[in-house]
């Protein structure tokens, strides 16, 4: 008889009752939300996966969806509870502002982490110049990216200037046009100069001939009549061309009577 009257009573009816109806609401609302949020993280992971977005953001993105989605979620069951919500907002909002500012260099960073590994300016193994240093690219995280030097060092470059300022990528062309400048002395035969230096073009195998090869007088300098010599090559054969004509030109000139001039002054001595 008393259990009836509690069940009857206006403080049952009008406080517990709405209350457990609430709880119970807002646990199925809960329970189909984490169902849901589920669902639509798989399936944001499966297109990424066939849009072959890069592996470091697969789980990154994931995160974060999950993250808004259930913060979101949260937020609803709390108003489903009848507790208002405005200020569970406006701490967010103001936590996020805290966060923003005490991490606003590394925030550039990871922003700059997330827009090189998007759009893809340069991929791990690329030859790159950038920041000051050139290396092969040897890792590239969410916020920095690891170079290693041709000297063999190790350098890490932050991504949020990294993203923003200019940089050289070597090996998106499988060619490069090598350029060098050889002089020859006043007096010397400029067309057996250049037909010397066309021979060196041709016996070398690693030279394409297509494009053709350039040589040309550039100049007329102080000491020196200076060749324009460009040739193309493929990228991973540019350094070794690149010594293998230096020393060529060095050994067979002096052979061939050419004079490879250096910089000199004369000095007059007048006696007064």
């Amino acid at each position: 008889m008393d259990f009836e009257k509690i069940l009857s009573s206006e403080f049952f009816t009008g406080t517990i009752l709405p209350l457990v109806k609430a709880i119970v609401l807002a646990l199925v609302v809960m329970w189909v939300g984490k169902i849901i949020i589920n669902k639509i993280v798989k399936i944001v992971g499966k297109q990424m996966e066939k849009r072959n977005t890069d592996e470091t953001l697969r789980p990154f993105f994931k995160s974060m969806l999950s993250f808004g989605l259930q913060a979101i979620l949260y937020i609803t069951v709390i108003g489903v509870l009848g507790i208002e919500t405005t200020s569970f907002a406006a701490i967010l909002a103001a936590a996020g502002l805290a966060v923003g500012l005490a991490l606003s260099g590394t925030l550039q960073n990871f922003a700059g982490g997330v827009i090189i590994l998007l759009f893809k300016p340069f991929l791990k193994g690329n030859f790159i110049e950038a920041q000051g240093y050139n290396g092969t690219v040897k890792e590239i995280s969410l916020f920095t990216t690891v170079l290693n030097t041709p000297d063999n060092k190790t350098v890490i470059i932050p991504n949020g200037p990294l993203s923003n300022g200019a940089l050289i990528n070597y090996s998106t062309e499988p060619l490069r046009r090598v350029d060098w400048t050889i002089g020859i002395g006043y007096g010397d035969d400029v067309v057996k100069a250049k037909e010397v230096i066309n021979n060196l073009i041709q016996a070398d195998s690693k030279i394409l001939l297509d494009p053709a090869p350039f040589v040309a007088v550039k100049e007329l300098a102080d000491s020196s009549v200076n060749f324009a010599v460009r040739a193309w090559v493929k990228q991973e054969d540019y350094w070794g061309v690149f010594f293998a004509m230096n020393e060529n030109v060095y050994t067979t000139f002096s052979k061939e009577g050419l004079n490879i001039p250096f910089p000199q002054m004369d000095v007059h001595v007048h006696n007064s």
